[in-house]
């Protein structure tokens, strides 16, 4: 399955999830308050039919607005939030950072791009998975670094997860990357002790890195 199919059918069932899970919310705490359909739609200006849908999850674009009227109507709060579920939709720039990479490794080692790291429910995915010497090397690409702890992070999480050993950072060579990398570097030499120059080195020779490291292309 392609993963903008995979990252549409996620979306899909969180929005289900949410108005279940809401709508199942608001009607067992109006039933414990003893309130009526007609009186709780009431105080907030909705139809007693538009406010049984929303608890019966049978109003399939529900809003936000919509959601959050029918919470406060029964006195709860409605505080959905966005957080980290997967990875972020690439661009064509994303896709020619890592294509300068993979011509560079010689034509025979295997690369694959988007990897789901523990199958397609999880929701993330390596960028790319190039094979040199019979092992995976894991590559994240990142056009433009802002957030470098928050990014350490997330690659540690998702080497923990996948049981992954190497790992390539891959920046695109701007000035801005480089400025950033040159105040941070050390932050992230525990976990990426390679610099480009011995990562590339491997690369070309068909072998994998002796550990993990950052690559500027």
């Amino acid at each position: 399955m392609a993963t903008s199919e995979r990252r549409l059918d996620r979306g899909i069932e969180q929005a289900v999830r949410i108005q279940r899970g809401t709508g199942a919310e608001i009607r067992l705490t109006r039933r414990g308050a003893g309130l009526s359909l007609r009186t709780v739609a009431a105080s907030v200006g909705m139809s007693e039919s538009t406010f049984g849908r929303i608890e019966r999850a049978r109003i399939p674009n529900v809003s936000v607005r919509q959601l959050a009227t029918a919470c406060a109507a029964v006195g709860l709060k409605f505080a959905g939030r966005p957080y980290l579920d997967g990875d972020p939709v690439r661009d064509a720039g994303h896709a020619r950072l890592l294509e300068r990479l993979h011509a560079i490794a010689p034509d025979r080692a295997p690369w694959r791009t988007e990897v789901p790291i523990r199958g397609e429910r999880d929701g993330r995915a390596w960028d790319a998975e190039l094979t040199l010497g019979g092992e995976i090397v894991a590559i994240e690409a990142e056009m433009r670094l802002s957030d470098i702890q928050a990014l350490d992070r997330r690659i540690a999480l998702k080497r923990r997860d996948a049981g992954q050993d190497l790992v390539i950072l891959l920046v695109a060579d701007t000035v801005g990357n480089r400025r950033a990398l040159a105040a941070h570097r050390e932050s992230l030499r525990s976990s990426f002790p390679l610099d480009t120059r011995a990562v590339l080195a491997a690369v070309r020779a068909g072998r994998p890195p002796t550990s993990s490291g950052i690559v500027i292309l």
